[in-house]
């Protein structure tokens, strides 16, 4: 693996203080003895300067660097005026949709419009546009032409190749060139954006930036043939052609060719093609460049970035974060910052692998671990600075409860592993499933003065978690308040093995060991599972045996998830094609069944929900198509009662026999 420099080690101009806010006004920058930002950042998102908003890590990452950063929070979109009220930035404007990709923040996955929006101030919602990356990209060139723009977060990364768009039900090309932004960087992002900031502070040309590691850059048109036959360059920010040898010599082993845009236009499987070469590569040993052609313009993929370093992660963590929203707000409340405000992420990545998450495209599969020290240093930060702290913890964790400290036990290979899971269809043996470490940190941190309680918000993946029953016994025993989030996802093989989690087994080996631990301790404790549905592989009659388990189990499930085709996940390439990408002779060759059509995947989400009145209908109607009116009436043994109207039908019937 590379040894790229610490990000914060570079040398600063400047020693400014750093501002209790980054500025969203000129007053404030004036306040601040500034005349200029050296890097504007836009988001989707109202500002919230916590560790756990990206637009406050990346702000205070690059200020720490000594460059003046100021935020335009949520701009009106309409026309370029609230793009320019920070003036010129001297250096760049960096754009993110936010926290969450701005087509899944305004609709639900039955394509309904929502309600809400918990990034927005009070909640309301349309404070940012559909495709927010494409909207601001184009204000920004608009304000000011000629200052690179580049382009990050989640709603960026995850289109950072040729994708299946659920929203429009087409193929898209790389939002890079969509947006035609100069750069794109996937994933964190810090190492990758502190980098570009300060070659562009030493007048290299934006142009000439094509080697960092983590980032997507636009080439010269191409023909689509070998990768060193591309046509001529175009100019523009396009790259000279004697790059891809220079990348070839120094950044990568080796470069290789996704089927394009056409090619996945014309035949649907090859979209499992791309993604089963691209989730090959997501291992951080990687040193392999992706070339992919966008009709007549190439991009490059460069491998991904170097992870932080736990040194890194944790002065990335203490940064002099306000914990709280920009003044500005005044008392509005922000949904999403409630939600997290007494939280603390102790490392990020998952090497789960679960096809319907794109956590491992976008954060990647190493886990980075902050120090014990670290976390215990915010948690101090939040108990001074966080008004309403009561001395509750609401999560230790990150994107897995339970995989803190957590790695390959192969040094040599670990790093370029090209497996999409480290835990399916097995634990890996190179994988060392200790969970001493965690299991120490949660008793640090329930020592700490004025701590009452440490609870564990995340996602627990109860297969590794089996691997240590003295972590499940810590956690029932001090770490649950009353319910524990758990994700079996489904209870029928087939569909499991599509999403690549474990089986029913496992997960009643947990519940079984939970339950014993909680009784230990005196305590009655619930696991509160989630469930997927009309994910691809499920069959109708795969939700009713679910729906069956639920009955059985008694569980009336009130929050449910009707899987969501988002960009790059394997589960949307096996919905667009049909196959899967990472098992072309899985279900035997044949394509894999995926419930398509707003009816069928509103008829397998009220299978979830099958004790809710309004779905009693959907549901006996499907019922009697299954030849399965058994499990219409009154007795115990079904699903759902029968209709009013067809028990007074029954009454009126009685009535005139007698």
């Amino acid at each position: 693996m590379d040894n790229p420099k610490d990000i914060f080690s570079y040398t600063k101009d400047n020693s400014t203080a750093p501002a209790s806010a980054l500025p969203m006004t000129n007053k404030e920058m004036k306040n601040l003895g500034r005349t200029s930002c050296d890097i504007i950042i836009v988001t989707g998102d109202a500002y919230v300067d916590h560790p756990s908003f990206s637009a406050a890590v990346i702000g205070r990452t690059l200020e720490a660097q000594g460059f003046s950063v100021g935020i335009i929070a949520q701009p009106g979109w309409q026309n370029k005026d609230d793009f320019m009220k920070l003036g010129r930035p001297n250096l760049m404007f960096g754009i993110t949709s936010g926290n969450m990709d701005s087509m899944v923040n305004h609709y639900t996955a039955d394509l309904r419009i929502r309600s809400n929006d918990a990034y927005s101030p009070e909640g309301k919602p349309g404070k940012r546009p559909d495709r927010a990356v494409l909207a601001y990209a184009q204000r920004c060139r608009e304000a000011y032409q000629g200052v690179p723009i580049i382009i990050g977060g989640i709603e960026a990364s995850l289109r950072r190749s040729v994708h299946y768009d659920y929203w429009s039900d087409k193929i898209r090309k790389s939002i890079l060139l969509d947006s035609k932004a100069d750069l794109l960087i996937y994933g964190n992002g810090e190492r990758q954006i502190v980098e570009i900031a300060h070659r562009l502070k030493a007048n290299e040309p934006i142009r000439q930036i094509t080697d960092v590691r983590g980032t997507v850059v636009p080439l010269f048109e191409s023909n689509n043939k070998r990768k060193d036959e591309s046509l001529s360059e175009t100019g523009g920010h396009s790259m000279p052609k004697q790059a891809i040898d220079d990348i070839e010599k120094n950044a990568a082993a080796s470069i290789a060719r996704l089927p394009s845009y056409n090619d996945i236009i014309d035949a649907p499987e090859q979209l499992a093609k791309a993604t089963r070469i691209i989730y090959s590569k997501f291992s951080s040993g990687n040193r392999d460049a992706l070339v992919q052609c966008n009709g007549h313009r190439d991009i490059l993929i460069n491998p991904p970035a170097i992870p932080l370093t736990t040194s890194e992660l944790d002065k990335v963590y203490e940064l002099p974060y306000s914990r709280a929203p920009h003044p500005y707000y005044g008392k509005k409340e922000i949904p999403a910052f409630n939600m997290i405000k007494f939280s603390i992420t102790i490392m990020r990545g998952c090497f789960g692998g679960c096809a319907f998450c794109a956590i491992a495209a976008h954060e990647g599969k190493t886990i980075q671990n902050r120090s014990e020290g670290s976390i215990v240093k915010e948690i101090a930060s939040m108990q001074n600075r966080t008004a309403g702290f009561t001395g509750v913890i609401s999560d230790l964790g990150g994107p897995t409860a339970n995989m803190y400290r957590l790695r390959c036990a192969n040094k040599g290979k670990g790093a370029a592993c090209a497996k999409p899971s480290c835990v399916y269809p097995t634990i890996c043996k190179n994988l060392d499933t200790d969970h001493s470490k965690l299991i120490n940190l949660y008793r640090r941190v329930r020592k700490l003065p004025g701590i009452k309680k440490a609870l564990i918000g995340s996602g627990v993946r109860y297969d590794l978690a089996l691997k240590s029953p003295e972590y499940v016994k810590e956690l029932a025993t001090h770490h649950v308040g009353g319910y524990l989030k758990i994700a079996p996802e489904h209870t029928e093989k087939t569909p499991l093995s599509v999403m690549m989690k474990p089986d029913m087994a496992c997960y009643n080996q947990f519940a079984e060991m939970f339950d014993q631990y909680s009784k230990q301790a005196g305590k009655k404790q619930y696991l509160i599972p989630y469930f997927i549905a009309a994910h691809p592989g499920t069959t109708t009659e795969d939700m009713l045996n679910l729906a069956l388990w639920l009955k059985k189990n008694n569980y009336k499930l009130e929050q449910v998830q009707t899987f969501l085709p988002s960009p790059m996940t394997i589960s949307t390439a096996i919905y667009y094609s049909g196959k899967n990408p990472l098992n072309e002779t899985a279900n035997n060759g044949k394509s894999i069944p995926v419930p398509r059509g707003l009816k069928i995947r509103r008829l397998h989400k009220a299978f979830l929900l099958y004790h809710a009145p309004e779905n009693r209908r959907l549901l006996q109607t499907a019922l009697k198509e299954m030849g399965r009116e058994d499990l219409i009436g009154d007795s115990p043994k079904c699903l759902i009662p029968a209709s009013r109207g067809s028990q007074g039908a029954r009454r009126r019937t009685q009535r005139v026999k007698r």
